[in-house]
């Protein structure tokens, strides 16, 4: 229980830090990273929370992985990118995803969906659901 905990409050604390970021001029995106996807790294726009799935509508999400121990230099990582036909347009299902302490290396900054779940089905990382949805279209770094 206090793991779970603990993982829910390091995901708010992140959504808390993207609000800040994006509501900090409001109607202005924001043009740097802040999230890899596809292997690419894309600016973005938070714009609303959202409501959990239905039980009908869970395909329209993508996932985000946002790391709680990852490399320097780490930020989330989605599902898919504008250009991939399985891009939902920036709704999002936020999953914290964590190093295990006994890696056979270091840990390294993982930029597309394809790498985390190569790491997740060696076990090097653990990944869980925050039960967090959000909307945040990806655009171009400039």
């Amino acid at each position: 229980m206090l793991r779970r905990f603990v993982l829910v409050m390091l995901v708010l604390t992140f959504i808390l830090a993207a609000a800040v970021t994006a509501y900090a001029d409001p109607g202005k995106p924001n043009f740097s990273a802040g999230v890899y996807a596809d292997g690419e790294a894309w600016g973005t726009k938070r714009t609303t929370d959202l409501p959990a799935p239905n039980g009908k509508n869970e395909q329209s999400f993508d996932k985000i992985f946002v790391f709680t121990n990852g490399a320097e230099g780490q930020l989330p990582v989605g599902e898919a990118a504008p250009g991939n036909p399985m891009y939902n347009g920036g709704r999002w299902w936020v999953h914290t995803a964590t190093w295990i302490d006994d890696l056979p290396h270091d840990k390294f900054v993982l930029t597309s969906y394809e790498e985390v779940m190569f790491h997740y089905e060696l076990g090097h990382i653990i990944i869980a659901d925050a039960e967090v949805y959000f909307q945040c279209p990806l655009l171009p770094v400039k």
